[in-house]
């Protein structure tokens, strides 16, 4: 435990840096171990909270300014994404807003993220302050689960950390999976007429 924790202290200010970069790209299991690893002292819980939301936040920025930008035509035409793109657009035209706070758990949607959002009439004032809401309840989320419950982990894993760690990462990946299975089945059961329409701009 003592050397994971010393490993992690040695990278110095690139860790922020990893994390920040980690939740710019996409949403998973760093920042929880990051909110434990600043609970037992091997990094800074101010630090890492701001690299989890800035990351967060920033990322969803750029996505939404380039799907803004380049527009649908460029976007969908990218046959990695189109489907996980069709995904996203069914799932913000049943949830509105409430898409915003969504994406950021389910496995494989966070990569599209924002995309779909842009490619409404949603203004970027009002995309900007769920973006902003959405990523401090994303931080809160996992960091704030990991500093609390890191404690009591410490004392119940002891020196089997290695052991741990991997066991938390399944149930970690396991979970958004379930998230990912559950948001597409909330995705077929939008009326296949809307499954026709094409992601356009409202």
């Amino acid at each position: 435990m003592e050397t994971i924790l010393d490993i992690i202290s040695d990278y110095g200010l690139l860790s922020y840096v990893i994390l920040f970069s980690y939740c710019a790209l996409k949403s998973g299991s760093l920042p929880l171990f990051a909110g434990i690893a600043a609970h037992m002292g091997a990094l800074n819980l101010a630090l890492v909270a701001a690299a989890v939301f800035f990351g967060g936040y920033l990322g969803d920025e750029l996505r939404f300014y380039l799907g803004r930008k380049y527009g649908v035509e460029n976007l969908s035409s990218n046959p990695r994404y189109q489907k996980s793109l069709h995904t996203a657009k069914l799932l913000l035209d049943r949830f509105g807003k409430v898409y915003i706070f969504l994406y950021r758990y389910p496995k494989g949607m966070r990569t599209i993220g924002s995309l779909p959002v842009a490619l409404t009439d949603m203004s970027w004032r009002v995309f900007t302050m769920l973006n902003f809401a959405s990523a401090l309840t994303w931080t809160f989320a996992l960091v704030g689960s990991g500093f609390l419950f890191g404690s009591a982990l410490e004392n119940i894993v002891g020196d089997n950390w290695g052991l741990f760690s991997v066991g938390l990462l399944v149930v970690f990946i396991l979970i958004t999976y379930l998230a990912w299975r559950y948001v597409r089945t909330l995705a077929n059961e939008v009326p296949k007429k809307e499954k026709t329409d094409p992601i356009s701009k409202a």
